[in-house]
Parts: structure tokens; C-alpha cells; sequence
């Protein structure tokens, strides 16, 4: 038998609340059971040491390496009307994405 706390009739009758079980369509009992297993796998994971930053785990970047904050010219409207043969008055003609009666 586990040794953590298992969870009492109000806090099961609240999680077939929220997860929108009717006890009538549930087992009580293999529910109880399969939740107080999932608070034993809580109360493991709990034991071992979280104090470590998990953004340790990934490179840092040096701000030197980043580029340079300056400002380019963008492109022209004439380069910008090659990309496509749909553009007119500014804008690309994309398909719709609404179904009927949207």
C-alpha cells in the first residue's frame, strides 16, 4: 500500500466536477484508486532536487555575437508586385479561408 495521503469522497466528487464525469458513468473506486496512484507519482517526482535553473540547459548567447541594430532600406514597391501575379492596389489576393456562410 502507498504510504501518501489519499484523497478523501469531496475531492473526488469535486475532480468528477471539474472533469465533467458523472458518477453514474463511473466507476468510483478505479478512479479512486488511479487517482491516488497519480498523486504516489507526485510525491516521488517531489523527492529530487529542483533547484537548479532549468535555463541551464541551453546555450547562452553573447550580446557581442548578436548583429548590429541598423536600420536597411526595404523593398520596393516594383520588387514587392514580382513576387506575385495577384498583387493589385497594395495587397496579395490570397484564397478564402472562410467556409459558407461566414
Amino acid at each position: 500500500m502507498s504510504t501518501h495521503k489519499q484523497i478523501d469522497e469531496d475531492t473526488l466528487q469535486n475532480l468528477l466536477y471539474l472533469s465533467r464525469l458523472s458518477p453514474e458513468s463511473t466507476n468510483l473506486s478505479i478512479l479512486k484508486k488511479q487517482v491516488d496512484e497519480i498523486v504516489g507519482y507526485f510525491e516521488i517526482l517531489s523527492k529530487y532536487d529542483d533547484s537548479e535553473n532549468p535555463y541551464d540547459a541551453y546555450p547562452s548567447t553573447q550580446a557581442d555575437k548578436l548583429r548590429e541594430d541598423e536600420v536597411v532600406p526595404g523593398l520596393e514597391m516594383h520588387d514587392v508586385k514580382k513576387v506575385s501575379e495577384n498583387f493589385m492596389d497594395g495587397y496579395f489576393q490570397v484564397p478564402k479561408v472562410l467556409g459558407e456562410g461566414a
